[in-house]
């Protein structure tokens, strides 16, 4: 069976691509490689020992796209590909849209020319908004409150016109909260561009020298110990998920979100603390002013995705920043780090 993953060079995307080939699955890619490495994907058939296919094709290319479809005898899709960064969808909207709105467009108009109807769509649990209501399940009303967020909401949106319109579809959505960690082989892990956006790359950026501190915005919330709480997880946790979102859709019609979260929140703090212990290394950090937009706790109900997809979450905050670690020690700069033996 052929799973197409778009933007599958990236972080979420090359660990999905372990778990499929682990799982019998045929991989083609696609990816425009703009925020992504072509050495993840060299790494993810060096972890397996198996191969995969790989377009260098933008997902606004619809004639580059479209020969994928026409070299290969698709099956599903999984849904990565977009841009992704909050602060700067906020600078450049129409970037944005523009990207991740036409892309899909031209993705799901590709796929029922060639009648390929079962599609894991990559959404946030971004969808929510700053929303007080925790823990945050899927039938909450979606109010996004950036056009990273929106895109997802609009995207959802009409993904759910298209079950309406053809009712052979099938789609999973799946709502990440934060995912963090890296395989355990230490072989891929996140490799932002940049500064991280995103907590645990910039602890683990300050571990291993590159940053010289920790920005904690804001210790007064109501929480344990005044800074945010949020539920990380870990990313082969997650990339496992999208394994059983397209088992069960390959077998059923309609479209369903599911959160893919742990369920638990660590605070800021707490992940701080728990870095140190499994890196040995001291974390400096400050306190700052608060973000705005920023809640004092966002957290998941899993339970939908632990029923209906028979998933759950396998590793802790330990595990997380454990191989987060790993990774980073072993490539202080992502994937232009030298290249290091396998553990």
């Amino acid at each position: 069976m052929q799973i197409l993953v778009t933007g599958g060079a990236g972080y979420i995307g090359s660990h999905t691509c372990i778990e499929l080939l682990k799982a019998g699955y045929e991989v083609i890619v696609v990816d425009n490689l703009s925020n992504s490495k072509p050495e993840a994907l060299e790494r993810v058939c060096e972890i397996t020992e198996k191969d995969l296919t790989f377009y260098q094709v933008d997902l606004l290319d619809k004639e580059g796209l479209s020969k994928v479809f026409l070299n290969h005898d698709i099956d599903a899709v999984i849904h990565f590909a977009g841009l992704k960064a909050v602060g700067e969808s906020v600078e450049v909207p129409l970037k944005y849209y523009f990207n991740n709105l036409t892309g899909t467009f031209i993705l799901c108009d590709l796929m029922e020319k060639f009648s390929v109807r079962n599609l894991v769509f990559s959404s946030s649990a971004t969808v929510y908004g700053a929303t007080d209501q925790v823990p945050l399940h899927e039938e909450l009303p979606l109010h996004a409150t950036n056009p990273y967020g929106r895109t997802k909401v609009m995207t959802e949106e009409i993904l759910r016109d298209l079950c309406v319109a053809n009712n052979d579809w099938s789609i999973a959505v799946l709502r990440y909260f934060n995912p963090v960690g890296a395989h355990n082989s230490g072989l891929i892990g996140e490799d932002p561009n940049g500064v991280p956006n995103n907590l645990l790359p910039y602890i683990s950026q300050v571990a291993v020298g590159k940053l010289e501190r920790l920005n904690v915005f804001g210790n007064d919330y109501t929480t344990p110990d005044g800074t945010g709480v949020r539920d990380y997880i870990h990313v082969v946790d997650l990339a496992r998920g999208h394994i059983k979102a397209l088992e069960r859709h390959l077998n059923s019609t309609g479209i369903e979100a599911y959160n893919l979260g742990t369920g638990e929140g660590y605070s800021v703090l707490e992940m701080i603390r728990t870095f140190k212990e499994a890196s040995g290394q001291e974390i400096p950090y400050q306190i700052v002013e608060r973000r705005e937009g920023d809640v004092a706790i966002s957290l998941a109900n899993p339970h939908k995705a632990n029923q209906m997809l028979n998933w759950s979450t396998q590793y802790g905050l330990h595990e997380m920043c454990r191989d987060a670690w790993r990774w980073q020690k072993s490539h202080p700069n992502g994937f232009a780090s030298k290249k290091v033996s396998r553990a």
